[in-house]
């Protein structure tokens, strides 16, 4: 099929009509402010199951799925299946963690994850260097959505749309959605950006399998063409250390990045909580297959891409997917971008606002968190257009860094004998291991040795530190203090 460039003005009026959508949901909970941090940064926590795990999911499967996990399945075949599969592996991890996580918010007013780590070893520090590295780490997180928004909307244009234009529209409306009334405008933004993805993806997925002829012929063809993808290691992208080095960072997902781990306290009771999880799982179990599955069209209708990170711009101009359809996933990803930013920019306002800005007052907290929201989405719109090497480097820096916490973590409920300068020597002795490995020597992502020593070093120093040292007077007991609820709500 010939290649059929949509046309701007068409993209452009989607992106005004759904923007005038999210931005009358967005007005629509500003009603509901009541002006305090905690409903700011967590709608003070009244949300639903279907609500927050919709925002949760949003957040989580971000326009990686359909641009960079498609990319993967193009380049290196049904390898990149299995290392979604250990993230979503990984999301287990919830049933352990995301009762402790919510109780332990409920009864002492936890706010940000970093606070949390911070009261349980008793120390502001703590707190602050867990929010130092969510600060350093996510930006390259954000700075992969935004060019993922340019890369797709430039591409389906033929370059119409600049990587400015595109760049600029995603930090706006994030700016926009989150600046408004904060986690309540995020949520329910999220939530609406979650059910735009989920069907448009499964709306282009039935036509370009369509287009091939139906599910017999794809499943046919992809089996005679492409056996050598639906083998492992795959035709060279794949490798052992390859597939540890990527998988790893993703499997403590659920409990090492700060954006997801807070969507924990936002819930009303535990019932939403489980409802959360169902739809998290059902929501990343489809989504997966999905971006899995359009990597494989791909290759049929869009062969011999140079750079597979173009799939999915080529199979939506390929001509199999209708134009009207391909527009709706182009809102899809680009949805899922922003409310990847924007949960990604409110998270970091909150830990700026209350670990690093210890003691503010609430309307100075709100205040911290909006400027924080500015400089996040300001930041990541810079380095996604800058089309410099340190991008690279720092999305290789991201994939350990952002580990660094998960030792301190796992302790907090599980390990009574923790202390506070293991925590602090595992945080800030592996974000520093992580920057020296990724910046200094340009360590790259697909190297299993920087994931592999980052996260060895973290646990060693926590262990080490910890057993040289005493557990602070003021340090909370988790695991004591919460058995008693633990035990009333049935929970391991």
């Amino acid at each position: 099929m010939e290649p059929q460039l949509l046309s701007p003005a068409t993209i452009w009026a989607a992106i005004g009509a759904f923007a005038l959508f999210g931005l009358f949901i967005a007005f629509r909970a500003t009603r509901q402010n009541a002006g305090t941090a905690e409903d700011y940064y967590l709608g003070s926590r009244n949300f639903g199951g279907v609500v927050a795990g919709l925002s949760y999911a949003a957040t989580t499967y971000s326009a990686f799925m359909l641009v960079v996990l498609t990319g993967l399945t193009y380049r290196g075949g049904i390898g990149a299946l299995g290392f979604e599969l250990i993230y979503f592996a990984g999301l287990g991890l919830l049933v352990i963690f995301a009762p402790r996580f919510w109780l332990a918010a409920k009864r002492w007013g936890f706010i940000s994850p970093a606070e949390m780590l911070g009261a349980r070893y008793g120390s502001a520090w703590v707190a602050r260097a867990a929010a130092l590295v969510g600060l350093v780490f996510l930006m390259p997180y954000c700075t992969t959505q935004m060019a993922g928004i340019g890369l797709l909307l430039s591409g389906v244009t033929g370059g119409e749309i600049t990587l400015v234009q595109a760049v600029a529209t995603g930090g706006l409306l994030a700016a926009l959605w989150t600046l408004f009334a904060g986690l309540r405008s995020v949520a329910w933004t999220d939530a609406v950006q979650a059910v735009v993805m989920l069907v448009s993806a499964l709306l282009a997925i039935g036509f370009a399998v369509a287009a091939i002829g139906g599910w017999g012929t794809f499943a046919r063809v992809t089996l005679e063409t492409q056996a050598e993808r639906l083998s492992v290691p795959g035709p060279g992208l794949w490798s052992l250390g390859t597939f540890t080095a990527l998988s790893l960072p993703w499997f403590f997902f659920a409990i090492s990045n700060p954006q997801v781990s807070q969507r924990l306290f936002i819930l009303r009771d535990m019932a939403a909580m489980k409802r959360m999880i169902f739809w998290v799982l059902g929501f990343g179990l489809v989504f997966t297959l999905i971006a899995v599955i359009w990597g494989f069209a791909a290759l049929q209708l869009a062969p011999d891409l140079e750079n597979s990170a173009t799939a999915t711009p080529a199979l939506l101009i390929s001509g199999a997917i209708p134009a009207p359809v391909a527009v709706l996933l182009i809102l899809g990803i680009l949805a899922a971008a922003v409310s990847t930013l924007d949960s990604i920019a409110l998270t970091l306002g909150a830990m700026v606002a209350r670990d690093v800005l210890k003691g503010a007052e609430p309307a100075r907290q709100v205040l911290a968190g909006r400027a924080v929201v500015i400089l996040v989405i300001l930041f990541a719109s810079l380095f996604a257009i800058d089309k410099a090497q340190i991008v690279d480097q720092l999305a290789a820096l991201a994939a350990a860094g952002l580990m660094v916490t998960v030792p301190a973590t796992i302790g907090a409920f599980f390990w009574r004998r923790a202390t506070a300068a293991g925590a602090l020597a595992s945080i800030l002795g592996g974000a520093v291991l992580a920057v020296w490995m990724a910046m200094i020597q340009g360590m790259s992502v697909f190297n299993p040795v920087l994931a592999l020593t980052v996260g060895g070093v973290c646990l060693a120093l926590f262990v080490l530190v910890s057993l040289l040292t005493k557990p602070r007077e003021k340090a909370l007991d988790f695991g004591a203090a919460l058995r008693a609820e633990l035990d009333a709500h049935g929970v391991w």
